[in-house]
């Protein structure tokens, strides 16, 4: 709406705050003749699963106000659909919103490299799309300084505005804190929260790495059971994702085994208490790789992504399809030699284009009828 400058009055509401919520709920016309002038309003409620019968009042609005688009959004997406969403069948559009993607928080931070970063992207998009020619670098330097502080500190809108790294630490551990208590202690109502906690920070050391539900269960003596509910909460609190495999030949290739994401960088560095700037730290691959699947997500949702590997440990980090199109992603820093499964893929599905993911490198080849095109990770 702000790119492509929409007109109409705009508010934006946090239903968290008492006073709000009360006039909502017992006056939903005056709350929004509160804001209305003449002509359009744009109605941003956050955290609308707090109001009580959040979903009924929503109704009222709704039909009573024809030139008043609402935009409805809170950190629960279960709470979202429980509570609310059944009394609008037929009346509403879901997406959606992540934390700030690599482009959104380079606009917060310097506008004119936001800029090339998506000029960067949408030539990605093209080669993806059939395209032989990309874009080369520029201004690398620069634009990997603030991706080295991206994939340290995340995209929470209130940690991007921060100045100094104590001050985004503190939000964060904040963020999580109240995490913890509103939506998986007090919504949720899961009382061993400490387990809970244990949890997350085992799935934070293994980011991009394949994940068992009995190996979690026996090492933090949490049931069975209860890790499934633990991962379901932290899936549709917008925490993690669970990445599922691609596979066509059921006898050598993996297909069911997933691999874990989290959807904010610096929640999982936070998690793990460990904010190392990148050249420092051990786990640069992993990082790298995660940045990579969640700028997947966000910005090229039209493909579906997934990850390959056989019973023989051969593996591709991410394969990515649309329509017929089938693209092998291989995540490879500085130095680091292509494992036998980009080849063995290359061999087993002869993709017409692959990608292979480095810091900073840029180059073009073939494998066999493939053509390989080498590009810095903050193309995605």
């Amino acid at each position: 709406m702000i790119e492509k400058q929409v007109e109409g009055e705009k508010a934006f509401i946090d239903l968290y705050l008492p006073d709000y919520r009360k006039t909502f709920e017992e006056n939903p016309i005056d709350f929004v003749k509160r804001f209305k002038k003449e002509g359009k309003l744009f109605l941003f409620l956050d955290e609308v699963q707090k109001a009580k019968d959040a979903g009924e009042k929503l109704k009222i609005i709704y039909d009573n106000f024809p030139d008043v688009k609402i935009f409805i959004s809170g950190s629960s997406s279960l709470e979202l659909k429980t509570k609310i969403l059944s009394e609008l069948v037929g009346r509403l559009f879901l997406f959606n919103l992540y934390t700030f993607n690599f482009y959104e928080f380079l606009l917060a931070k310097d506008e004119s490299l936001a800029k090339i970063v998506k000029e960067k992207r949408e030539s990605l998009r093209k080669f993806l799309e059939g395209s032989d020619d990309i874009s080369p670098p520029s201004f690398q330097e620069e634009i990997l300084k603030y991706w080295k502080e991206y994939v340290a500190f995340g995209g929470y809108p209130e940690v991007v505005k921060a100045k100094s790294i104590e001050e985004k630490i503190t939000i964060l551990k904040n963020i999580f804190s109240l995490y913890v208590e509103k939506d998986v202690a007090g919504f949720f109502g899961i009382t061993e929260t400490s387990k809970f906690e244990d949890l997350v920070k085992v799935l934070a050391f293994n980011i991009s790495n394949l994940i068992s539900i009995s190996s979690l269960s026996s090492e933090l003596k949490i049931s069975y059971d209860n890790v499934e509910k633990y991962l379901e909460i932290l899936t549709h609190t917008y925490i993690i994702s669970l990445l599922k495999p691609f596979f066509k030949n059921l006898t050598t290739e993996i297909k069911k085994a997933s691999k874990i994401y989290f959807l904010d960088l610096g929640l999982r560095n936070c998690a793990i208490d460990n904010f190392l700037e990148f050249d420092k730290r051990v786990d640069k691959g992993e990082l790298s790789e995660n940045f990579v699947f969640r700028e997947l997500l966000s910005n090229f949702e039209e493909w579906k992504v997934n990850f390959w590997r056989t019973t023989g440990k051969a593996e591709i980090d991410f394969i990515v399809r649309k329509n017929e199109q089938i693209i092998p992603i291989e995540v490879k820093l500085a130095g680091e030699k292509l494992g036998k499964g980009f080849y063995s893929f290359i061999k087993s599905y002869d993709p017409e284009r692959a990608i292979i993911v480095s810091l900073d490198g840029f180059e073009k080849k073939n494998i066999n009828k493939t053509l390989v095109q080498k590009i810095p990770v903050y193309y995605f």
